[in-house]
């Protein structure tokens, strides 16, 4: 008598994922659509042979749809949304891999990988000159004032020249990169009367101004590594006469009269002179005829 003996293959094993635990590091400026984790680390296998479906889930708020996997049988990861170093620098992403389609009513037995993703910075904003302001909620652009400064006519200022809101600053705004910012002057001056030191952004001056005109100076931020990478800054240097002395009221001691019921905005007169409106005056020596 010949018996025959079917074995029937029962879903008895878990899928088996090469790692449980990755990490990855990635560019901030990788390219969309680019392969993140290549398919042979992510693919799982089945001791029951059975084909094997994925599924891509992020656990960190803010950081869904930059991932994503080639497909329901192909667990390859890639960048799907560009990414922006300062909105996330890492997220965690759960590979699920199971026997059974999501759909399926049959048991199903489920793996799960971990991959954690770091965002590493890249060289890809210009200078920034400080102090700046950021547009609207954008972190990304930062929009700086114009400095002003001012220099006396005719006279040669020996230290570096004080400026409003502050001094010539510019840094690189990819933080973690932090490259080396070099300044040079590179408009409106006129007969070179100015310098800018190119480490410390100071400005200093090379010769007396002799005419009463303003400088409208553009300075120019520039990365050492890359040229390409800089900022422009306007700088408005006023040419005035110098102050010798501070003013002065021409009186200590002003006296005026008002009545009771006196409305608003109405003037207020000298004291025993009630048709002359009081007046408070100073003088200034620097300015004789003023």
């Amino acid at each position: 008598l010949e018996i025959l003996v079917t074995i029937l293959n029962e879903n008895d094993n878990d899928p088996q994922f090469p790692q449980s635990n990755l990490t990855r590091f990635v560019r901030e400026d990788t390219e969309v659509n680019a392969t993140v984790v290549a398919r042979e680390d992510l693919s799982a296998t089945d001791a029951d042979l059975d084909i094997i479906y994925y599924e891509l889930t992020t656990t960190v708020q803010g950081t869904d749809g930059y991932f994503a996997i080639r497909g329901v049988n192909n667990p390859e990861i890639y960048l799907q949304k560009a990414l922006d170093y300062d909105k996330f620098q890492s997220t965690r992403l759960l590979l699920y891999a199971r026997d059974r389609p999501v759909s399926s009513p049959d048991p199903t037995r489920t793996a799960t990988a971990t991959i954690a993703i770091m965002i590493t910075q890249t060289d890809t904003r210009a200078p920034w000159f400080l102090p700046c302001a950021f547009l609207h909620s954008d972190t990304s652009v930062c929009i700086s004032s114009p400095y002003s400064g001012t220099v006396n006519i005719s006279e040669m200022a020996v230290e570096p020249l004080i400026l409003r809101p502050g001094p010539i600053y510019a840094i690189d705004p990819d933080s973690t990169i932090n490259e080396k910012i070099v300044y040079s002057i590179v408009g409106g001056n006129t007969d070179e009367v100015f310098s800018v030191d190119a480490d410390t952004g100071n400005l200093t001056m090379n010769k007396i101004v002799t005419s009463p005109d303003s400088f409208l100076l553009q300075v120019m931020a520039t990365q050492a590594n890359n040229v390409r990478k800089y900022s422009i800054a306007t700088v408005e240097i006023k040419v005035i006469n110098k102050s010798l002395y501070p003013p002065h009221f021409e009186r200590e001691l002003y006296n005026g009269t008002v009545v009771v019921g006196l409305a608003p905005r109405s003037f207020i007169f000298q004291a025993g002179d009630p048709s002359t409106p009081l007046m408070i005056t100073a003088a200034d020596e620097d300015f004789p005829d003023v």
